[in-house]
């Protein structure tokens, strides 16, 4: 059975006690999903042979295979959790997200871990995320508006930088601060647009494609504020 607006029930029809449950189960996944990274990102970086594996990908045409890849596995995970109404199925699409998110990182987190020699610059910068996401979220939630007309731009916006990203691993220019300001604006809208969602779009049992949209906001956040500490350095 698909998950359609025809059979299911919208949360903005529903009561408040339903919606309140709703919203906990929703922000129960996002942080078990972020402990899932923790733990994929933990086991991965123990392996030398994963570790220089993604090390040398990143480097020009090899860079954008991974992306290219990250993308498939992200439109897959997508696609599944919105159109079967099956948890299992929700929940193994999930993993695999979080596993792909955990894969991609593997690069950036090895060099601000290892070559700094401490994970403070990690940890500062996960805190940094976990306030903006936090600040972000409770708008839409005290102020109840509504952010779908964020989605032109937001496509747009990450269309432009996927074009940067693309010309900067081609042709070997660093996209340097301000990319990564931007991307961060780029990601706060996200986070805003996604929980807008969980306001005014999702049914009463759609709380885990709600957690794959707002984890992958809060994971892009997190990958351009900690560019953006270790730019510092």
């Amino acid at each position: 059975m698909e998950n359609t607006l025809e059979n299911k029930i919208l949360l903005s029809t529903s009561t408040d006690q339903v919606r309140v449950e709703f919203y906990k189960k929703t922000y129960k996944h996002v942080a078990g999903g972020v402990l899932l990274f923790v733990v994929f990102e933990y086991l991965l970086l123990q392996s030398d042979v994963i570790v220089n594996f993604m090390m040398s990908m990143t480097q020009g045409w090899r860079w954008l295979v991974m992306l290219g890849g990250f993308m498939f596995v992200t439109n897959y995970a997508e696609s599944t959790v919105l159109k079967t109404a099956d948890k299992n199925k929700q929940y193994m699409a999930y993993a695999l997200y979080v596993f792909a998110q955990a894969i991609i990182f593997v690069p950036l987190l090895y060099i601000a871990i290892y070559y700094t020699e401490s994970a403070e610059l990690v940890e500062q910068a996960a805190i940094v995320t976990l306030a903006l996401f936090t600040g972000i979220s409770a708008v839409v939630m005290v102020t109840k508006k509504d952010f779908s007309f964020l989605k032109a731009g937001l496509t747009v916006g990450f269309f432009i930088a996927m074009g940067l990203i693309v010309a900067g691993s081609l042709f070997g220019f660093n996209l340097g601060l301000w990319f990564s300001v931007g991307m961060c604006v780029l990601a706060g809208g996200s986070i805003l647009y996604q929980t807008s969602n969980l306001v005014n779009k999702y049914g009463t049992e759609d709380y885990i494609p709600a957690s794959l949209g707002l984890f992958a906001s809060l994971m892009l956040l997190f990958w351009y504020v900690l560019s953006i500490f270790m730019s510092r350095d």
